[in-house]
């Protein structure tokens, strides 16, 4: 497995990876599909950082990126995680956010926020086991769908 930062030439095939998470449910707040462009323009935004990991014949195995945080004063990083469906266990995950971890202290950034679905038991799970302590939580948070979900809130500190 490789972990390198992800371009514009990996927004498709990204798009497709998270796109087979929104359909599956359960595991995020994005309930629509997205597109390459949309990825495009994540990637654009100011002090994003992205990273992706592909196994050794080039195939998208998941990607992370944070981007800061919104109504903080704080210079706080925000987290989001996606490995391919039936590839979790395989480090995926742990080699990502070593190489997000490392790059978003670089960039400055305070610690990182997690925003996790509480029905979610393998993020809640998954960031847990790198190292993120539950700070809060929203109750009744109302998605795209008009599903409502709770979210627990987990914060990363270097």
């Amino acid at each position: 497995m490789h972990i390198r930062r992800a371009g514009d030439m990996d927004a498709r095939a990204m798009a497709e990876l998270l796109n087979e998470v929104i359909a599956i449910g359960g595991t995020t707040a994005y309930v629509d599909p997205i597109d390459a462009p949309y990825l495009i323009g994540r990637m654009a935004e100011d002090h994003a950082i992205w990273h992706l990991a592909e196994d050794d014949a080039g195939e998208l195995l998941g990607f992370q990126w944070v981007s800061p945080m919104k109504g903080t004063d704080e210079f706080v990083a925000e987290i989001a995680t996606f490995a391919r469906a039936g590839r979790s266990g395989l480090g995926i995950g742990s080699a990502l956010f070593e190489a997000t971890k490392d790059a978003s202290r670089a960039e400055g950034y305070a610690w990182i926020n997690a925003n996790i679905r509480a029905d979610n038991t393998g993020g809640l799970a998954y960031y847990q086991s790198r190292g993120f302590e539950d700070y809060g939580r929203i109750e009744g948070y109302r998605m795209g769908n008009g599903q409502i979900v709770d979210k627990v809130l987990k914060r990363y500190d270097y």
